[in-house]
């Protein structure tokens, strides 16, 4: 079981409130991702349930039992964080048992769970090789092994793949999604990078500010966003807002408009611009159009085969059905 409910809770240092009063219901099995922009509470939020920061206000039940002052080791949850936080001197199968050893599990069932977590993290060929010895994405792996061990009732993820490359980081995302569907544990997922977000969680909380701005699927994030800001986070690129006279032809005080949804065209159109940059990417071509007198800059993902190059004039027609509408204080107009 790992059901976590958010009753109230806030977080205040001193005279700041860095969280304000805030409910969430996180239900058994999920993959919950927290993301928003840098300084918006989402780590704070997870040390938070972890308990390893008190709360202001409020209360945190984990499978409906108030945990609020309980101790992080008494909370049943596995902490996975940006460092690896290994022990360089313990082979892999001594860093994945340390917290077993220090709760005096039997060894028999030490042995168990190692090669369960090891198989299921394809590091049982690794087990007695030390941590100096692993790629980034091994070490990683060997954390989340020591995570797994515990056999919590939820996994916390504190930006786990930011010490990564590229390459690795698109390998760990599917790795740690495939986990998931294997252990059928809820999972807390915290990011910066809704590209991560998109593609790995179950639901979605957008922070800002420290409050929750909307919860929701990928999907409901995307094709329905809650109010300007939340448009304007998820998707990538993200989407075009534009303000002035061209939004108050639709009613709104700002439109918003997703780059794939954005006809380009030489021969004419709604909007007149001048290409800038143009990014050929085989599969897409995003185009940064400039001089439209709308926004200082448009985007638009266009076919990989668009011959369009710097400097070329172009014509931008919105789809008219895709327009996102938002009123004064940035909410949704429907």
């Amino acid at each position: 079981m790992g059901r976590i409910t958010l009753e109230g809770v806030a977080k205040r240092f001193g005279d700041v409130e860095v969280i304000p009063p805030l409910n969430l219901d996180i239900e058994d099995g999920e993959f919950v991702v927290f993301v928003g922009p840098s300084g918006c509470g989402k780590s704070t939020l997870l040390r938070l349930i972890a308990g390893l920061e008190d709360v202001s206000d409020g209360r945190i039940l984990i499978d409906g039992q108030d945990a609020t002052d309980e101790s992080p080791a008494k909370r049943g949850l596995a902490m996975v964080f940006q460092s690896y936080a290994l022990y360089p001197h313990m082979s892999v199968r001594k860093n994945i048992a340390f917290p077993m050893k220090m709760a005096k599990v039997p060894q028999d069932e030490q042995n168990r769970r190692i090669d369960a977590a090891a198989k299921a993290l394809n590091l049982t060929d690794y087990l007695e090789r030390r941590p100096g010895q692993l790629s980034g994405g091994q070490r990683q792996r060997v954390a989340i092994g020591r995570a797994i061990v515990r056999e919590p009732s939820a996994f916390l993820f504190d930006e786990p793949l930011s010490n990564l490359d590229a390459a690795l980081r698109v390998g760990m995302r599917l790795e740690i999604s495939e986990l998931h569907n294997r252990l059928e544990t809820t999972m807390i997922y915290v990011t910066h990078d809704q590209v991560e977000a998109m593609t790995m969680a179950d639901k979605i909380v957008v922070l800002h500010a420290g409050r929750i701005e909307q919860v929701g699927s990928p999907l409901e994030l995307y094709l329905r966003p809650k109010n300007a800001f939340v448009a304007g986070f998820i998707g990538s690129p993200k989407m075009n807002l534009f303000s002035g006279e061209t939004a108050a032809e639709y009613g709104a005080a700002t439109i918003g408009v997703r780059p794939e949804h954005i006809g380009v065209s030489t021969e004419g159109g709604k909007w007149k611009g001048r290409v800038g940059v143009s990014e050929h990417l085989g599969s897409d071509t995003f185009l940064y159009v400039e001089d439209t007198g709308l926004a200082e800059t448009i985007t638009v993902r266009s076919d990989g085969e668009v011959r369009l190059r710097h400097g070329d004039t172009v014509w931008l027609t919105p789809n008219e059905d895709k327009i996102h509408k938002f009123d004064q204080s940035g909410d949704r107009i429907d």
